[in-house]
Parts: C-alpha cells; sequence; structure tokens
C-alpha cells in the first residue's frame, strides 16, 4: 500500500502527450506515457500509484484504450490500471513469464511488431528483457515521429547519446552483435524524438542518436574505440 502522501503528477510533454509518475518519488520512480491519437488513447509503461484524481484527469484527457509495456520492471499495478479503465494491456508474449498477477485484461502479443493504431506500433527489440519492446509514434512531434523505448534504449547524461545495457543495477553491457540488431531494427522506424523511462528526452536528431550511439557502443565493446 502506498502512502497517502503520495500523488500523481500528471505533465504535459508536447501536442498530445503527457507524462505522469508519482511524487515523492516511489521505487525506481518511472515516468509513464499518455498519448492522444484520433479515436485512440494509451499509456505507455505503468506505474504503481492509482487514484481517484489521476483516474479523474486522465479520463479528462479522453480517458483509455490501451496500456502497453515496454518490460516487466515496469508492469507496476498494470492489472488495476487495466481493470479501472476497462482496456487491454499489451505485453509481449517473451516476457510472460515474469507476470505474476494474470488478468483477463492481459493480452500478450507475439512476432516483432504490433500495429495498435494507424500511429501506434509496438516493437520487440530484446536486450534489456527478452521481450522487451518500444513505441513508435508516427505522426507524434509534428508528424516527424516519436520513440518511446522505456530503458530498452537508455537515453544518457548527455541527450543527445543513449546506451544499451542487458543489467542496470550490475552494469552488465549487451553483446555488441545485440546492439547492432537493435539498432538494425530502430533504423527502419520514423521518429526525431526519444522518450526514456525516466524523463530524458532526445529532442532532436533522435534517430540519428540511435545510430550514432550504437556504433560507438559497438566500437567499445569491440576494442576500436579507444585504447586503455
Amino acid at each position: 500500500m502506498i502512502d497517502a502522501g503520495f500523488k500523481n503528477q500528471i505533465q504535459f510533454e508536447e501536442d498530445r502527450l503527457y507524462s505522469f509518475k508519482t511524487e515523492p518519488k516511489f521505487g525506481i520512480g518511472q515516468t509513464a506515457y499518455f498519448i492522444q491519437t484520433e479515436g485512440f488513447n494509451i499509456v505507455w509503461d505503468c506505474i504503481a500509484l492509482i487514484d481517484d484524481h489521476s483516474f479523474k484527469e486522465i479520463n479528462e484527457l479522453g480517458g483509455i484504450d490501451a496500456i502497453a509495456i515496454s518490460h516487466p520492471h515496469y508492469y507496476a499495478s498494470q492489472v488495476e490500471w487495466a481493470e479501472k479503465f476497462n482496456v487491454p494491456v499489451y505485453i509481449h508474449e517473451d516476457d510472460k513469464e515474469w507476470v505474476m498477477r494474470p488478468s483477463d485484461q492481459i493480452v500478450y502479443w507475439s512476432g516483432e511488431s504490433l500495429e495498435l493504431q494507424n500511429e501506434i506500433v509496438l516493437h520487440r527489440l530484446g536486450g534489456h528483457f527478452k521481450g522487451g519492446s518500444v513505441l513508435e509514434w508516427k505522426d507524434g512531434n509534428d508528424n516527424k515521429g516519436v520513440l518511446l523505448t522505456g530503458d530498452v534504449i537508455q537515453v544518457v547524461a548527455d541527450h543527445n547519446w543513449v546506451s544499451f545495457m542487458y543489467s542496470y543495477p550490475n552494469l552488465i553491457p549487451l553483446p555488441a552483435s545485440k546492439v547492432e540488431e537493435i539498432a538494425q531494427s530502430v533504423e527502419k522506424m520514423k521518429f526525431d524524438r526519444l522518450y526514456n523511462a525516466f524523463h530524458n528526452i532526445v529532442r532532436d536528431d533522435a534517430h540519428n542518436s540511435v545510430q550514432k550511439s550504437a556504433k560507438r557502443y559497438m566500437e567499445a565493446l569491440n576494442g576500436t574505440l579507444f585504447n586503455t
């Protein structure tokens, strides 16, 4: 049970995109996102607290038609959210083993991509988790596209760069071959801006940032980036 002193902060990010997270920080402090499209609103990733205030604000924004989760670290109270709004939660079937609370609201999708709506496509990239996924919002950012990545692709301290990791707490990197695979998949997607799970943003030229970051990462692992 979360103490009554906690509250969800819902914040406008840009046209048709809002973020929300719990304050003061709870757990790992992730941010979830709310996207408005024509006739279809979706929440990306989940936070633990759901309260009457959040329910009212989200309904005033048009309500929710679906929830999609990048990977198990953000399952949080996904079942409560889904039941409260009576919507499906989309999780890649490769991460089914990590679901500790089954629900009829959960939809396990398969394959490498799932189009939920003309603007909204889920893509399985793997890496951080086998079913680790990202959300491509093609018409966001003035039709230049937005990519929501959880921390399957992680924005780093310099927000012009991203990185990739198998385990963040243990600092275990992904192999170069997997990063190359992720970069090749992402290269086909339409986006110029990228949001991660901790409200860090690559605001411009994010598509190129992912590609140059993957190249640097592979060079580091292969021993060609520097001498030490």
